[in-house]
């Protein structure tokens, strides 16, 4: 019996001294990005921002952040028209989404479809898929080659704003392939010279996504709980990261490239 309460004992020490050093580990990766947003009017500069009769294209509308940045924009009505970039059509049962103009193309000959980014002054990139379900040369010319490839078109067709969605700690000299791609890519898509760049480097996406990532599924599940407290630490809820995309159109631009780290969005998803 005492060596069973010893080894209890030793196990609760154990478990209290690792979820305090979990915290301070969590303490710091939330308090090492300090970037604060100014207050802001969202509603009015949503009534500004219509009045200038813009257009966008979206790329990865398919997808879990595609849908939900649709889903905002359609609702706010901040474009005159929102054409759809994919490789097949969409189909939306809701009626406020059938004004939509959709645009199938296929990423393997995508000069072949110029004229799909023409016309367009605003463009959303949230193209992007994983080693597990493309393997290595898959992920690489789906996150480098087809965004790229994208980019270099809408840029020829006249958007002025680009969004890329990419990935916190993305680093074109990482040795992971992951964050080298990423990194590379924000790299070179700086490199063509947009007007304004706005480039996202979200942490772990919290969404109930209807393909399987058993990666971010175990994260999911392990920092969630830790997301009330630490809210910018390892992860942000994706609902974040569209507002902050939505938010930073219609916002003027300080800077022809914009970095926003994952701090950064989660505060400039809270604008309201």
């Amino acid at each position: 019996m005492n060596i069973f309460l010893g080894t209890c004992g030793k196990a609760c020490s154990f478990l209290t001294v690792f979820v305090v050093a979990l915290a301070a580990v969590f303490q710091y990766l939330e308090n090492s990005e300090t970037d604060e947003i100014p207050r802001m009017d969202l509603h009015a500069m949503a009534e500004k921002y219509r009045q200038k009769n813009r257009t966008c294209f979206i790329l990865g509308a398919s997808g879990e952040s595609g849908k939900v940045l649709l889903k905002e924009i359609v609702e706010r009505k901040l474009f005159s028209k929102i054409t759809l970039i994919g490789r097949r059509q969409l189909t939306f049962e809701d009626k406020t989404y059938e004004n939509l103009e959709q645009k199938v193309v296929d990423f393997e000959k995508l000069e072949e479809y110029a004229e799909a980014y023409q016309g367009h002054d605003v463009g959303y990139c949230c193209l992007g898929t994983t080693k597990a379900k493309a393997g290595a040369e898959g992920f690489v010319r789906v996150d480098h080659d087809y965004v790229l490839k994208a980019a270099e078109l809408a840029k020829a067709g006249g958007c002025s704003h680009f969004h890329l969605e990419s990935s916190k700690g993305a680093d074109k000299t990482s040795s992971f392939l992951y964050l080298k791609t990423k990194g590379q890519v924000e790299a070179e898509v700086e490199e063509l010279g947009f007007e304004r760049l706005s480039i996202y480097r979200p942490a772990v996406l919290l969404v109930d996504r209807q393909e399987s990532r058993p990666a971010e599924w175990v994260a999911r599940k392990f920092l969630g709980p830790f997301s009330s407290v630490f809210p910018t630490a390892m992860s942000i809820p994706i609902t974040s990261v569209v507002r902050a995309m939505v938010a930073n159109t219609l916002k003027d631009g300080e800077n022809s490239v914009e970095i926003l780290e994952n701090k950064a969005i989660y505060n400039l998803g809270k604008t309201e």
